[in-house]
């Protein structure tokens, strides 16, 4: 299969209808934390503000200027972050950075529910130099909810 065979496979329409249905998109009037992270390699960044109110996700926003793929991560948390824990979403960020660096198509497995959409990510496997952005959306949200920890917040 030549690369631009698999590129084409890469961003298949299950990627591209979820990049163009991206939840919470926007910013928050008052967030507990924001935070902007970009992906050095391709220039993709997202901004996330959210919410915590009694240690879960309360409300949530994204503004995504990325890839396909990086939109299509942002769709996947966007769509089950309200209601997570630092524990949910620690996990589920450490359970897609597994899947992305392992070899052996038996042996990769998508996070787990409620995040197990990034399955359809799984292919992304092959191709190195997009894992940064599909992983912007987990890692701002991981970074806001540590932050928003740290205020008081009423």
């Amino acid at each position: 299969m030549s690369a631009d065979t698999d590129l084409i496979k890469l961003y298949s329409q299950r990627i591209l209808a979820l990049a163009a249905d991206m939840p919470h998109v926007g910013r928050l009037p008052t967030p507990h934390a924001s935070v902007k992270k970009r992906s050095p390699l391709c220039g993709s960044t997202i901004t996330v503000d959210l919410c915590i109110n009694d240690g879960r996700i309360s409300a949530y926003a994204q503004d995504v200027k990325a890839c396909a793929l990086g939109q299509a991560a942002a769709s996947i948390v966007g769509a089950q972050a309200i209601g997570r824990t630092l524990d949910e979403i620690t996990t589920a960020r450490a359970q897609l950075k597994q899947m992305l660096v392992t070899a052996s198509d038996t042996e990769a497995k998508p996070p787990e529910a409620p995040f197990d959409g990034f399955e359809v990510l799984l292919p992304a496997r092959e191709f190195k130099n997009r894992h940064a952005s599909i992983m912007l959306a987990l890692d701002a949200t991981l970074e806001a909810f540590e932050m928003a920890q740290t205020q008081d917040c009423a």
